[in-house]
């Protein structure tokens, strides 16, 4: 009896191992990285440092993503991608600029995010994210007129907000 218990044990575990390895394969096979992964990252660092009231990891990840923008290998995209993208680039590398060199003024540093969240979601929605991001939207924000971010977890972690009201917003759109 112990032998035939042990046998299915081993049987659930290695069906278990290869249902699990399975799953991981697929999700690698349709997942295509995105050109963008530099600049998603860098910016999802600076989402992550308002939402922590850290303006100065704020500002260092605002330098990196300038670095991310001078990377960007413009060669993947289409030409009509390469000539949209390039009308936005200017206009966002600024805005990440700013952020890095704002250290001991959060809410200036949020002005340019709220301007650099509409441009990073631009050049999402123009050249993919290559992984699932929400596009959250915090009504308060700026007396109430509001402001949309880019996140990488569903829950709400609101980066105008900060600790003061961290989970204030929702959902406006998945996107994959």
């Amino acid at each position: 009896m112990k032998k035939f218990l042990s046998g299915i044990c081993i049987l659930i575990l290695l069906f278990t191992v290869c249902a699990h390895g399975a799953i991981k394969i697929e999700a690698t096979e349709n997942s295509k990285p995105s050109p963008l992964k530099g600049i998603l990252s860098t910016y999802l660092e600076i989402k992550n440092a308002f939402v922590k009231n850290d303006d100065i990891a704020a500002a260092a990840a605002g330098k990196e993503m300038v670095k991310a923008f001078t990377a960007f290998n413009k060669s993947s995209l289409t030409s009509a991608q390469a000539k949209t993208y390039s009308s936005i680039e200017a206009q966002a590398k600024e805005n990440a600029e700013h952020i890095g060199k704002s250290v001991g003024n959060i809410d200036h540093q949020r002005e340019h995010f709220e301007a650099l969240s509409k441009e990073v979601y631009a050049m999402v929605k123009l050249i993919g994210a290559g992984q699932k991001l929400y596009y959250d939207n915090c009504p308060m924000y700026n007396n109430n007129k509001g402001a949309q971010w880019l996140s990488e977890v569903k829950g709400i972690q609101n980066p105008y907000l900060g600790k003061s009201m961290p989970d204030c917003g929702s959902v406006k759109e998945e996107l994959n």
